[in-house]
């Protein structure tokens, strides 16, 4: 039997000149509505168990699969790659898993929803998406809602994030920490996924969203210069030989590298570093007149 050929990514980089990416590389620059976020203290139930909210949750899943999941993978011309590592690392994923990718799509947790169906995952995101208009479906596919200024309610918002780890569930992580479209190069990540993987001892597997070229139709009907793929990668694991701190900046620093590779980009000709400092956006053009 011949042995399987490993795919990668074909890198491809749409790259949007007329998206205006903010300063910084966790900054937003899609507007939301931040009215309602002050319901979230340390009584909300950031990770809903009521038997109503079950019910609802599983008449959406329904509906997920039946319409959201195929629209998307026509909206977003998704192709998923990896999936055959769900099936080889059943038996690790089991228990409880924490995955990461890059953030460059409005509705790409659908596509991650939908690559590591029938898992049911759960998603941190901003206060305001759940308190907006599509806020109830937002939290019907998985949306926890991160509270801000306000220490005892994150504290209690990390709590029940860490009971759900501890009973088996998914967490997924945009570890860039903001939305762009189309971005091709992979930002730095924030320390939250290994984090938790950390903690709470649970695989991190990373998942990489790159692009290929649309076609004709797509371009000049639809305005989309290009379609996107998203490739699973295999579990990694926190290094127990190390100190907590260095355990999780060791374990970041792979993921990030996976990502990359899985985006179809050598990790060490990405345009930024590993690790979130407070980085400010790197322009394609003056990278490349500086090496």
């Amino acid at each position: 039997m011949k042995e399987r050929k490993k795919r990668t990514a074909d890198y491809f980089d749409p790259k949007r000149r007329d998206i205006p990416y903010p300063e910084f590389t966790d900054g937003h620059y899609i507007p939301f509505d931040d009215s309602g976020i002050g319901r979230f203290d340390r009584e909300y139930p950031y990770i809903d168990r009521s038997p109503g909210f079950r019910l609802l949750r599983g008449i959406a899943g329904l509906l997920m699969t039946a319409i959201v999941f195929p629209a998307t993978r026509v909206h977003l011309g998704l192709r998923v790659r990896g999936r055959r590592n769900l099936r080889k690392y059943k038996k690790e994923l089991r228990g409880g898993a924490i995955s990461c990718s890059n953030h460059v799509a409005m509705w790409d947790f659908l596509a991650v929803s939908y690559a590591l169906r029938p898992r049911k995952m759960h998603v941190p995101v901003l206060a305001a998406n759940v308190s907006g208009i599509y806020g109830p479906l937002v939290r019907m596919a998985g949306g926890i809602p991160l509270p801000e200024e306000n220490v005892h309610a994150t504290i209690a918002c990390q709590k029940q994030i860490g009971e759900l780890l501890k009973q088996g569930g998914w967490l997924h992580i945009y570890p860039e920490g903001s939305l762009w479209e189309y971005y091709a190069p992979i930002r730095p990540f924030k320390p939250g996924a290994a984090y938790f993987a950390c903690r709470y001892e649970k695989p991190l597997l990373p998942m990489a969203f790159s692009y290929r070229r649309a076609g004709v139709l797509r371009r000049r009907i639809f305005h989309q210069p290009a379609c996107y793929t998203l490739s699973i990668g295999t579990p990694l694991y926190p290094d127990d030989s190390l100190p907590m701190a260095e355990r999780q900046e060791d374990l970041l620093r792979r993921a990030h590298a996976s990502v990359c590779i899985l985006a179809g980009i050598p990790p060490e000709k990405n345009l930024y570093p590993p690790i979130f400092h407070h980085n400010e956006k790197i322009e394609e053009e003056a990278a490349a007149r500086s090496v």
